[in-house]
């Protein structure tokens, strides 16, 4: 028992630690995966949606901390019933997506590593499993280090976790896992490879023969069938190939213009998914910052979710000289963890990347 113990205390541990850690380096990212939880067509919580940033750097701190103490073996009663409590309340969230389908994608382990719902409940169930041992065995949880220096390696990953949150939340995520991260050709991502596998759909027919109704299943055809057509159920039976960037436009009037701006020799995209939400402050700055681009002959683009009458009133105000294209906002949260952030890209390939505080670090050569 002691040793079972023990396995499942590293297990937990270590992949509480890994997982906080992924999602420490991109809080904003998470809030965003919170806010979907919370929004009106999944739990229904939209009072918790102002707080989703806090919430979520308060669950991923609490997650490494945890991992922490429980490697440490140190504050035994409160740190396994915590741990316990965190599990389900995720195995309820995970659950939840997977069962009613909504939250495609949990960010457990944020961009990192890509989980299905049901993907996401088996881990937590099998989380639950070995927290549970560890309740157990809670006997054989001991601390490894003098208490001391146990609430001093403690005190130090607090610290830690304070300073990388506040980096990456003031800045960008020191490591990017997203399609759009610095080196990142936006075309290539676009594309399907010939070889791609392709979707497969199972078709469900039900005709009327003689009063009596007769299901038919093909994959695709229309089948050959002596009655009346009622109805048909598609169902995917197999996920085809899905490149990394999907949802990726640049909308003008409609008319998507993306494919003609990222052949662009030098293309500067200025990135605000909300502009009533952007901050104002940093735009005299950015100016500056577009208005040097265009003398160095680079092109200039704003992408916004918002309408025409926001831009417009950002334009006009800021005395920007650029014009803004409309781009989805789940897209434009998943370029840049930052409104305003800027983008500066050549034939499409992504050379450099900055959040509105780094906005001095952009250089435009001739």
């Amino acid at each position: 028992m002691k040793l079972i113990v023990t396995i499942s205390r590293i297990f937990v541990g270590i992949l509480f630690i890994i997982s906080g850690l992924i999602k420490l380096n991109d809080p904003v990212g998470f809030s965003f995966k919170l806010e979907e939880y919370f929004s009106p067509g999944v739990l229904d919580l939209p009072f918790f949606m102002p707080y989703a940033l806090a919430l979520a750097i308060f669950l991923v701190i609490l997650e490494v901390v945890l991992g922490v103490l429980l490697l440490l073996g140190t504050q035994r009663k409160i740190t396994l019933w915590s741990l316990l409590a965190m599990i389900v309340f995720f195995t309820f969230l995970t659950f939840y997506s997977a069962y009613f389908n909504k939250v495609t994608d949990c960010g457990c382990f944020g961009d990192a590593v890509k989980l299905t719902p049901w993907e996401s409940f088996t881990k937590d169930v099998v989380l639950l499993f070995f927290i549970l041992i560890l309740l157990w065995g809670k006997q054989y949880v001991q601390p490894i280090f003098k208490p001391r220096t146990s609430r001093i390696l403690l005190v130090i990953s607090l610290i830690l976790c304070g300073l990388f949150v506040n980096s990456v939340i003031n800045h960008l995520p020191w490591i990017d896992f997203r399609p759009y991260k610095i080196g990142a050709s936006i075309p290539d991502g676009m594309s399907v490879p010939n070889d791609a596998p392709k979707a497969i759909f199972e078709y469900t027919w039900t005709f009327d023969k003689n009063g009596t109704k007769t299901p038919v299943v093909t994959y695709g055809e229309y089948p050959t069938v002596d009655g009346e057509f009622i109805g048909v159920e598609t169902k995917e039976i197999q996920k085809g190939y899905e490149p990394p960037i999907h949802d990726f436009t640049i909308e003008k009037n409609g008319e998507d213009m993306s494919q003609e701006l990222l052949q662009e020799e030098n293309l500067v995209m200025v990135i605000a998914y909300d502009l009533a939400k952007s901050y104002f402050e940093v735009y005299p700055d950015l100016k500056k910052v577009t208005d040097e681009a265009l003398k160095n002959g680079y092109k200039v683009i704003g992408m916004s979710a918002s309408n025409e009458e926001w831009s417009s009133k950002v334009v006009n105000e800021f005395k920007l000289d650029f014009p803004f294209y409309f781009t989805d906002e789940t897209t434009l949260k998943t370029i840049v963890r930052s409104n305003p952030g800027v983008l500066v890209l050549k034939k499409g390939t992504i050379t450099q990347k900055v959040h509105y505080n780094d906005l001095d670090e952009l250089t435009f050569n001739n």
